[in-house]
């Protein structure tokens, strides 16, 4: 039998007896943990129900990757970094397929306790302040209008709206002559 598992973003084809390596998963070596997002399974052309499938897998090590070398560089401008990165990942033996996904008892009494629980918040929202009142929508357009017809100002001109003429520009002094 088979199955495709997801797990870290990534899809593996896993028969009972493999070793996978995939992306870090909680665990320390020797633990058994469980792969519950099951994609696709069958044994030979016939295919299964993934319905609460899960694939059960022993954590062989916990181990890092090769080094994956980074290196920056902008010509003419001596500008060079270099960085190294060693992903984390797991390394798992696959025990078996099929194995049915334990349901959570305590999930249940939860989930009846959260459909009271919204009719108390219901109540309290309106409790909430009052939101702003939006500004009257006839007072946006004369804002534009005003906007619109404002002259625009520039420097060392005279304007109209300003009584005072633009700074006069300096004459060049004359160079002082000792004979006089």
């Amino acid at each position: 039998m088979f199955a495709v598992v997801r797990t870290g973003g990534k899809q593996y084809r896993v028969a009972a007896g493999d070793k996978i390596v995939v992306e870090k998963l909680p665990g320390e070596a020797g633990d058994t943990i469980q792969l519950g997002d099951v994609l696709f399974a069958g044994e030979g052309a016939d295919l299964r129900s993934t319905d609460g499938l899960t694939v059960a897998a022993e954590i062989i090590a916990q181990a890092k990757s090769e080094k994956v070398t980074v290196f920056k560089k902008r010509r003419r401008h001596n500008y060079r970094r270099k960085h190294g990165h060693r992903q984390q990942l797991t390394i798992l033996r696959i025990l078996s397929i099929g194995g049915e996904a334990p349901k959570k008892a305590k999930a249940a009494k939860p989930a009846e306790e959260k459909t009271e629980a919204p009719a108390p918040a219901a109540e309290a929202a309106p409790a909430k302040k009052a939101a702003k009142p939006k500004k009257d929508e006839s007072e946006a357009p004369a804002a534009k209008e005003a906007h619109a017809q404002a002259p625009l100002k520039t420097e060392g001109v005279e304007s109209e709206m300003t009584d005072t003429p633009a700074p006069a520009k300096r004459k060049a002094a004359k160079p002082k002559s000792d004979g006089e």
